[in-house]
């Protein structure tokens, strides 16, 4: 592993009235995790997140969960976005851009990203009840939302068909999972620039 690939970490702590969260990130790691929000299915999703990007990731999140899993959830996204942001630097060398349409059964999703330093989301994915267990469908938006703002990426998602909510919700997470793997890998043949006419992400 070169020097700048072994430096490609990044951690944030973030702690407000409504919940206290701690993310540590390893662009180049195996997708090795710890993962503890206190919201089961959330842990679940974070889970497919790591081990598909290839991103080592460790996860607490302290919430008001006696509200609702609104707030971990979304400041969960937040860190990290942000530790991924600052894991990436100035973004040299990288890939850049990634799609790939994702399978699940009977679902399929499609995301794509570029990872430009400008934020933004492209959402197209409906669910078809409003609760997963006992998790709220809206939430899944509600995390790429924050991840996208945080991280600097662009980031489309469409689910383009799919009849379990499960399923869809897992599609979402695991194919934006591995568009970060390829868009954030190290392209060798950028000799180290940054992947922009610009000079600058």
């Amino acid at each position: 592993m070169s020097q700048q690939q072994s430096q490609r970490i990044g951690s944030v702590s973030r702690k407000t009235n409504e919940t206290s969260v701690s993310v540590s990130v390893n662009l180049d790691g195996t997708g090795a995790n710890t993962i503890s929000t206190g919201v089961g299915f959330f842990d679940h999703m974070l889970d497919q997140l790591s081990r598909h990007s290839l991103i080592d990731m460790e996860i607490e999140t302290k919430g008001d969960l006696h509200v609702d899993d609104h707030h971990a959830v979304e400041d969960t996204g937040i860190a990290i976005g942000l530790a991924i942001s600052k894991a990436l630097g100035d973004r040299r060398g990288i890939t850049r851009y990634a799609s790939l349409d994702l399978a699940m059964d009977e679902t399929m999703t499609k995301a794509a990203i570029d990872v430009s330093g400008r934020p933004f989301l492209v959402w197209n994915v409906a669910f078809s009840a409003p609760k997963i267990g006992t998790f709220d469908t809206e939430l899944v938006r509600e995390f790429f939302q924050a991840l996208a703002m945080n991280a600097g990426i662009t980031l489309h998602i469409q689910n383009i068909y799919g009849a379990n909510n499960h399923h869809i919700a897992e599609t979402c997470f695991k194919s934006v999972a591995r568009t970060l793997r390829t868009a954030l890998e190290i392209d060798p043949r950028q000799a180290g620039r940054i992947p922009s006419t610009k000079g600058a992400l």
